[in-house]
């Protein structure tokens, strides 16, 4: 802790040097701190950014395949895109109402308590991030290769030394300036919203030609299988995890310009633009291809291209490459800043919660956050671990809004710039335990090791967490590391004035 006070009382002097960094803003006597760089645009961009991944361009036949027509499918992904917009509502009036860093962490910390806000975080620190960010780096990694190697497969080595340098690079980016990693992910948005708005003007096209067999209500509902309850169930879970990442400009909310008005209208505006691209790309899609054709292509969007495109068909790979870059970056951005807010809150080394001196950028949580992706890269299992947590994610989801209840009931009068209605989080709520219940009947091991995953966290929060008289040999021990990296990062710990 003596590490932590000299980071308090150093913040003062170095905040004259950093009143020159990169991004502006003077900080005078109020230490260093993260700056409000985040406008309404970049706010968007990262909603956007981190939801549309490679998912849409390479398997949107999950949904299809369980809803056995591609009418229900597209009525699947429509209902999805609701239920996110209600549970995105929700985190609305959450962001503004607990307005820190960390997303839902802080959130169910506050309102269920240390444990129940470190499961979460044990579970994103140790599993979700690393897989996701590498699994995503390496599909950047087999479309970005994919023009040299027409004939085989890449090599999986050289996969993942691209899928190393690509997460080097904007590690890198994200350490350098908060305005760069914004500005990449803007533009790496806009390019992978241009790919698909060029595949929905090619179904538009489609469509005036007479290519509209599958959408026709005759034919739209025309099953390849016999409707079965449980599968549809899995097609709106299958949907509900592609409208994933609709929940992390909250964890960047004391970077943003005016979080009051911007959290909620970034919210309100992506969503909906989300919702819409992936209806109609799949739309699109049934317009070149038949339901069985596009069950049997492992990269719809590719595929899509090479019936439509011709020789220009090696934009879509490209475009897939573009998505899947820029959802790495936005999800570095994001999930460093987790791990800071994890920090702050003194349920992570305090040393992932100190920004650099003068770019105020949190380079501890990146470098950690590079260092865990990258030894995912090399893990053989990573498929398989993102099938165990990816229940728990969706766990946390549905604890987060209950505590949306909860905070109504412990603390009526606390200020809501925001005040949904209580039907709201209700509705969400059901839909979720009912996607909830059905994942249990249905993979109940997955689902039993993903809780075994989890819950390993609880020894490691009463010994690193809650046991507080720990030895004085393991303070002095952690505050030469911390005192080191200080000074190997030149990164001292935030001034909490800079806090909304």
């Amino acid at each position: 802790m003596t590490v932590g006070q000299r980071n308090r009382s150093s913040s003062s002097s170095t905040s004259g040097q950093s009143q020159h960094g990169e991004g502006g803003e003077s900080k005078g006597g109020a230490g260093v701190a993260l700056k409000k760089q985040i406008g309404l645009v970049s706010a968007c961009g990262i909603i956007v950014g981190n939801i549309i991944g490679s998912g849409i361009f390479v398997s949107p036949k999950g949904v299809l395949e369980n809803a056995s027509s591609v009418g229900v499918a597209i009525l699947v992904w429509i209902s999805t895109g609701l239920i996110t917009a209600i549970g995105a509502l929700c985190y609305a009036e959450l962001g503004v109402t607990i307005p820190k860093s960390g997303g839902d962490y802080s959130y169910v910390k506050d309102i269920f308590g240390g444990l129940a806000g470190f499961l979460r975080l044990w579970t994103v620190v140790l599993v979700i991030y690393p897989t996701n960010q590498a699994v995503v780096a390496l599909t950047f990694s087999n479309y970005i290769l994919q023009p040299l190697f027409d004939s085989c497969q890449p090599p999986e080595m050289v996969l993942q030394l691209l899928a190393a340098v690509c997460l080097l690079l904007l590690t890198w980016v994200n350490c350098y300036s908060v305005r760069w990693a914004t500005c990449v992910q803007d533009v790496f948005t806009a390019g992978k919203l241009l790919a698909l708005g060029l595949i929905i003007i090619m179904g538009v096209v489609q469509i005036c030609k007479g290519h509209y067999y599958w959408l026709e209500p005759a034919h739209a509902f025309e099953t390849f299988r016999d409707y079965d309850v449980g599968l549809i169930a899995l097609s709106f879970l299958q949907g509900s995890f592609a409208y994933g990442g609709w929940n992390f400009l909250n964890y960047v909310t004391e970077e943003l310009v005016d979080p009051f008005r911007n959290l909620p209208l970034a919210i309100f505006i992506s969503i909906p633009v989300v919702t819409f691209v992936y209806v109609f790309a799949n739309v699109a899609y049934v317009t070149a291809m038949s339901p069985q054709e596009l069950l049997e292509s492992n990269a719809v969007a590719v595929t899509f291209g090479t019936k439509l495109l011709g020789v220009m068909s090696w934009i879509m790979p490209i475009s897939v490459a573009l998505s899947t870059f820029g959802a790495v970056n936005g999800s570095l951005f994001t999930s460093s800043r987790l791990f800071f807010a994890g920090a702050r809150e003194g349920q992570l080394p305090r040393l992932f919660a100190m920004i650099h001196v003068e770019r105020c950028t949190p380079i501890p949580a990146l470098i950690f956050t590079l260092i865990s992706t990258m030894l995912m890269l090399c893990t053989t299992d990573i498929y398989t671990l993102i099938n165990y947590v990816g229940f728990i994610n969706y766990l946390f989801y549905g604890v987060t809004i209950a505590g949306q209840i909860v905070l109504r009931v412990k603390k009526p009068d606390m200020p809501r710039p925001i005040k949904v209605s209580l039907v709201w989080p209700v509705i969400y709520l059901l839909f979720w335990a009912f996607l909830l219940v059905f994942s249990i009947y249905s993979e109940p091991l997955v689902c039993g090791i993903g809780l075994a995953i989890m819950m390993t966290g609880v020894p490691v929060y009463y010994l690193g967490v809650y046991w507080e008289n720990k030895p004085m040999s393991f303070h002095i021990a952690l505050g030469k590391v911390t005192h080191l990296c200080q000074n190997l990062c030149l990164v001292v710990y935030p001034s909490m004035e800079g806090s909304p």
